[in-house]
């Protein structure tokens, strides 16, 4: 029967056929052949491909089968992600780093201590901007443990900023006090000892680099909006370097980078550069502060960030429909609920402005998350 079947099958094809035919012709042999030879059967129709071709009825195919395993797509992520190494030195095997500088940064009068320690890495952990490295504190713990390791944004670029890749820079998460690091930081109370006592020519445990959540755009030409609170400007610090203080081969940006820093005092901000880079690229760059003991807004409010934001709300939501805007945020964790509430109204109120289904703020964000627009690493 089988043999019978492979003759009739290229006299089918010759002369052409319909549909019913086919299958019925099918049908008759799954009835009268014997069940082990079913599949040898179902495998000549179905892998020959004129028979599969001939079975069509008025032009139009009935049936659509194919052998050929479906290729598996790829999605290009939309960050700078080609060549990233990620976790090259690990807990149990860690780079050891030297102290090159050790200085506080802050005002006197500020509500916390953020300290500039500068470590030299030798170029042995090749960090890419928006990642994150760890340091494993030296001694002990109050239960007699080894301190366990605490990861900390990178504030400098790739290529440091002495420009050889023989440094790292990076801002801890947490209140007080503050631990700011050319190669690695330490945070929080419990090994303060450690930082504050840390001179030049001393050592550091260091892992990582470690993140892929907070890496830059591939478009030169994007729009990046930045929001930060207190030292979750270290991210966006390494991004600022890149774009306005270097010159790359391989990357110049065009775009509009966009920095929202939110601080409790004067005394709180870091840094000046961000000014100057403001003066020097004032098509590119724009700078918004917000300090929430000094300044209020035209209610009398506290100007926290999301309260400077709301001042620009038509700006941002234009940008925010674009294809090639992100927006990334970093900062104290609390943050993100304010800058939520202020996206829900002005998500809402230009929706209803532009008559346009409304949608939920949430939902809405997660779109922008999936196609990598919105960004967030808080602590």
């Amino acid at each position: 029967m089988i043999k019978l079947v492979i003759s009739l099958l290229p006299l089918l094809i010759k002369h052409g056929c319909c549909c019913y035919r086919c299958c019925s012709l099918i049908s008759i042999i799954k009835v009268v052949v014997v069940s082990p030879h079913k599949n040898i059967l179902r495998w000549i129709f179905l892998n020959n491909e004129s028979t599969r071709e001939a079975c069509s009825y008025g032009g139009r195919v009935k049936a659509q089968v194919t052998t050929e395993v479906p290729v598996k797509v790829v999605k290009e992520s939309k960050k700078q992600e080609e060549g990233i190494v990620v976790n090259k030195f690990k807990p149990k095997d860690p780079y050891t780093g030297r102290c090159l500088l050790n200085t506080r940064i802050t005002g006197d009068d500020a509500p916390g201590e953020t300290w500039h320690i500068v470590f030299t890495t030798q170029g042995e952990v090749p960090y890419r901007e928006g990642q994150s490295i760890g340091v494993i504190p030296e001694g002990i713990d109050k239960n007699g443990k080894p301190h366990k390791l605490r990861l900390y944004s990178i504030a400098s670029s790739a290529i440091g900023d002495f420009g050889d890749s023989k440094t790292v820079r990076a801002f801890p998460p947490l209140t007080k006090p503050f631990f700011f690091f050319e190669a690695g930081c330490v945070c929080l109370f419990v090994v303060f000892i450690f930082t504050g006592d840390l001179k030049p020519g001393d050592e550091a445990k260091i892992t990582g680099p470690v993140g892929k959540e907070m890496l830059m755009p591939k478009d030169p030409n994007a729009t990046i909006i930045m929001l930060a609170t207190g030292t979750g400007i270290a991210p966006f610090r390494s991004f600022l370097w890149k774009m306005f203080f270097e010159e790359h081969e391989d990357y110049k940006f065009n775009g509009l980078a966009w920095l929202f820093l939110g601080v409790p005092t004067s005394s709180s901000l870091l840094y000046k550069e961000f000014e100057k880079m403001k003066e020097k690229n004032p098509e590119n760059f724009r700078l918004d502060f917000a300090v929430s003991r000094e300044q209020t807004n035209d209610k009398g409010e506290k100007m926290y960030i999301q309260t400077r934001m709301a001042e620009y709300a038509q700006e941002l939501w234009e940008l925010l429909k674009k294809d090639n805007t992100f927006v990334y945020m970093c900062g104290l964790k609390g943050m993100e609920k304010g800058i939520d509430e202020i996206m829900v109204s002005i998500h809402f109120i230009f929706l209803f402005l532009e008559n346009q289904t409304r949608i939920d703020w949430l939902e809405y964000k997660k779109q922008l998350k999936r196609s990598e627009q919105w960004n967030v690493e808080v602590y």
